[in-house]
């Protein structure tokens, strides 16, 4: 029978807008003071009341009333937008902070990997971090070194590993972090987004690695933007929405209902006549999975079913690309295959697959809008309906650094001595 290794009981944690103190230590005694008497605080602006939830614009909450139980052997997906509180939460659940009020009981040995660097020393070599992190998570020098091997293939630095941290590139410090933090055999382990940085190899041998730590019983916390990960990974999952549970449950109903947060935020916008109409679209990889991420280089597909509700004699269809900033990056169309839709007739369906080949916009997120029409106008036409995101990895350009914003596409190159 499982057993609950973390509680939370209405954990809430607030932060404090702007400057922290009064500015001289006399008037942060007086404040000090009153609040342990339970007076008004003195230095607080006339008009204002001394209470946690002000409005004046003092104060946050990160999270609010938060309770789940989370049970040994359970791999728990958190997914939601930046600032939801994620990151907040594994930070309380490290004791990387403390929560304002409600209660945190953990059982076990917790080893969290939070950001880039997290319990390294910059001055300290990748050998010295290891027994470093080692030393701190309790366990005994004959113990890591039993690991060390393990950690070193792992992580994939042995050439580097009595190098300096503070020489290592973002991808080796994760490699080494993540191999340091799963490999010391913590009873919890806690991923926030960092994996990112890593290429698509190495996040491919992180998820299995966090597969056979769940496997053997312990507990993973796993925080990603990164949804066909999370639903890899995870048995269960939670949805974070302004510091608070939006909802607990089944891994794939999470990622189905952040997935639709996403577009209902970004005001999906539909027009035209509906003389034919979409009834369904998904992106896919080229062995037709649901995806919502693609690496450099890659194939993906586009599904789109529509409807017809009268005859059409012909019509055409697009695939408008956006990114972020609503910038129009790239389009698709059948002209482009020489591919015709042509006498459509009332209450027909038909299903369009478009293969897009070799993505090469740059690392981001984009947004696909879809459009049917012809000559004489538009049919249907979608606003940003698919959300997709394109990651770096290393199969279209060898860089070892993130590649530069400020452009818009990446191109291949070959480069030669003459």
């Amino acid at each position: 029978m499982p057993h609950v290794v973390i509680k939370l009981e209405e954990v809430s944690k607030q932060y404090r807008l702007g400057s922290v103190g009064t500015g001289t230590l006399s008037h942060d005694l007086n404040r000090f003071l009153a609040k342990v008497m339970g007076k008004e605080d003195p230095t607080a602006k006339v008009g204002v009341a001394n209470r946690l939830d002000t409005v004046d614009g003092s104060y946050v909450w990160a999270l609010r009333d938060i309770n789940m139980e989370i049970c040994d052997g359970e791999v728990l997906g958190i997914v939601g937008k930046n600032g939801a509180g994620k990151s907040t939460m594994l930070k309380l659940l490290s004791r990387v902070t403390a929560p304002t009020t409600g209660n945190i009981k953990v059982k076990g040995r917790i080893a969290s990997l939070l950001e880039v660097g997290t319990g390294f020393h910059p001055e300290l070599s990748g050998r010295e971090n290891i027994y470093l992190n080692g030393a701190i998570l309790g366990m005994t020098k004959k113990e890591i070194s039993s690991k060390f091997d393990e950690i070193v293939d792992f992580s994939g630095v042995r050439k580097y590993v009595d190098t300096p941290v503070k020489r290592y590139s973002s991808g080796m410090y994760v490699r080494l972090a993540f191999a340091v933090a799963a490999h010391l055999e913590p009873e919890i382990l806690i991923v926030d987004e960092v994996l990112a940085v890593g290429d698509a190899e190495f996040q491919k041998k992180a998820i299995g690695k966090m597969q056979d730590v769940s496997r053997s019983g312990r507990t993973v916390l796993f925080v990603s933007h990164n949804l066909t990960a999370v639903e890899q990974l995870c048995t269960k999952g939670v949805l974070m929405q302004n510091g608070m549970l939006k909802m607990e449950g089944k891994v794939h109903d999470i990622t189905s209902a952040y997935k639709q947060m996403s577009v209902d935020e970004n005001e999906l916008k539909r027009s035209g006549t509906r003389l034919i109409e979409f009834s369904e679209y998904r992106m896919t990889d080229t062995d037709g999975r649901t995806i919502d991420e693609v690496f450099l280089g890659d194939d993906f597909k586009v599904i789109a079913t529509s409807k017809a509700n009268e005859p059409i004699d012909f019509c055409d269809m697009t695939l408008d690309i956006r990114n972020d900033s609503n910038e129009f990056i790239g389009h698709v169309t059948n002209a482009d295959d020489r591919f015709e839709i042509k006498k459509v007739a009332k209450g027909d369906k038909m299903t369009v697959e478009v293969t897009v080949r070799n993505i090469c916009f740059s690392p981001a997120t984009y947004y696909i809008s879809l459009w049917l029409g012809n000559s004489y106008g538009t049919f249907d036409y979608i606003e940003n309906c698919i959300r997709f995101t394109i990651k770096q990895g290393d199969r279209f350009i060898q860089r070892p650094y993130p590649f530069d914003k400020r452009a818009k596409t990446v191109l291949q190159s070959t480069w030669n001595y003459k």
